[in-house]
């Protein structure tokens, strides 16, 4: 792996200084990006790149969302009830091994509150506005980490995704976004929208700016080998139905390509895939979230986003007999997935539409409408216990993510799959 990066020890201070100076000067498109900057800390971290021993991200400036512990500073989660809450003393695992590294630290970035939503907005503070559609949404819920990566803020975001919120804002944005396995990145210190399906990625402008930022928080080898999938599954039973004509368009072309350079692309079923409609998903964050924040909902429910508290709301109809039911119907799941699936690699559209406009999400029954859509193919790969990434691609002038999803512990396989197909996907038709 080689990364074509523009960091290093000898420029972070001029790169810190510069992005800095952007965000203060308060430029509109840079609004909101940030819940705050590690002003008082990112100059310690640039002092300590000098005894720190050469590696891939020695100097690289990483945005952190919202919901990872940093030293010093509160961990807001894009929302108003923890603003009184003290500062960590300790830095989430994840990050402590980017910052021993030599990564520096530059600043909290926005997402949507408490991670409970694939859109992006917050009405807290603000919402990032969309590098590719004027007047679009960014995607979420890692919203202002994207952004953050898309507007050379930074060279990578490290975000939370329990149902595409790394995968969705990264497709909207035009960069990669990875979600690994959920073991293989520590999660301590990293505040829970649900345990069962939450995991830790990256944003990047490639793939191998990824892989890097991974293998350091996830400790792993490289485990580079020229090990490619027999077949890239298209499923009919899922994930390709309602797409907007945009993306049905630039999709095929994307399949083309990949298929004009030898990959084995084939269309069928997944039995699976038919069991997997039965399965209350919402259950999921609506339970587990609610659990995590029950004293906040009981005690200042006037502080949430309506539209969050209204989802933490629908956890009082779900009892302990079901619950149980839904994580069983899961692990069923997993196991057939894994069966069917193989070691081969599913592809889809990462999002079914593409950025839809700010004023599309007056009426609350469109928001909901919208982001289950939205949701739809990258919450797949949490349910199912999986690793997945969104490549960008561009046909004409529309932007959308190209999704490669893998079974559980097949990171480093998909990845090797995911530098491949990202040349490819980058070469001009012929």
């Amino acid at each position: 792996m080689t990364i074509n990066k523009a960091w290093s020890k000898e420029n972070a201070a001029v790169r810190l200084k510069e992005t800095f100076a952007r965000v203060a000067e308060g430029e509109k498109q840079l609004q909101s990006v940030f819940t705050q900057t590690f002003d008082s800390t990112a100059g310690q971290d640039v002092e300590n790149l000098a005894t720190v021993l050469d590696n891939e991200l020695l100097g690289a400036l990483i945005s952190v969302k919202d919901l990872f512990d940093v030293k010093g500073f509160v961990t807001k989660a894009g929302s108003r009830i923890l603003e009184g809450s003290a500062a960590a003393t300790v830095d989430a695992e994840a990050i402590a091994r980017l910052r021993e590294a030599g990564a520096v630290l530059v600043g909290h970035t926005n997402m949507t509150e408490l991670a409970y939503s694939g859109l992006g907005l917050n009405p807290h503070y603000g919402t990032p506005e969309n590098v590719l559609y004027a007047d679009c949404i960014p995607g979420g819920s890692s919203s202002g980490g994207a952004v953050s990566v898309a507007r050379d803020l930074v060279d990578i975001a490290i975000g939370t995704d329990t149902g595409g919120s790394v995968r969705i804002p990264a497709a909207f944005n035009g960069i990669v976004g990875f979600k690994p396995s959920q073991y293989s990145v520590s999660r301590v210190g990293c505040k829970a929208l649900s345990r069962s399906l939450d995991s830790v990625g990256p944003m990047a402008k490639t793939v191998a700016a990824c892989r890097a930022s991974y293998q350091l928080m996830s400790n792993s080898p490289a485990g580079l080998t020229n090990q490619h999938p027999r077949e890239f599954v298209i499923p009919t039973n899922f994930g390709m139905d309602e797409l907007a004509p945009a993306v049905a368009s630039a999709f095929a072309v994307a399949v083309d390509k990949l298929s004009a350079a030898g990959c084995n692309i084939v269309e069928r079923p997944l039995a699976v895939l038919d069991r997997y409609s039965e399965l209350p998903v919402w259950h999921f964050s609506s339970v587990e979230c609610c659990a995590e924040y029950l004293h906040y909902y009981q005690s200042v429910p006037e502080k949430f986003d309506p539209r969050v508290l209204k989802r933490l709301q629908r956890a009082q109809e779900v009892d302990a007999i079901s619950y149980r039911q839904t994580l069983n119907l899961r692990q069923s799941l997993i196991e057939q997935y894994q069966v069917e699936l193989g070691d081969n690699i599913l592809l889809l559209p990462t999002v079914p539409v593409l950025p839809p406009k700010f004023s599309e999400f007056e009426q609350d029954s469109e928001y909901d409408r919208l982001n289950l859509l939205i949701l739809r193919n990258p919450t797949l790969s949490n349910v199912m216990d999986g690793c997945s990434i969104s490549l960008p691609f561009c046909s004409d002038t529309d932007h959308i993510g190209v999704m490669l999803s893998a079974v559980n512990g097949r990171d480093q396989a998909l990845l090797n799959c995911a530098e491949y197909a990202e040349q490819v996907l980058s070469r001009e038709l012929r």
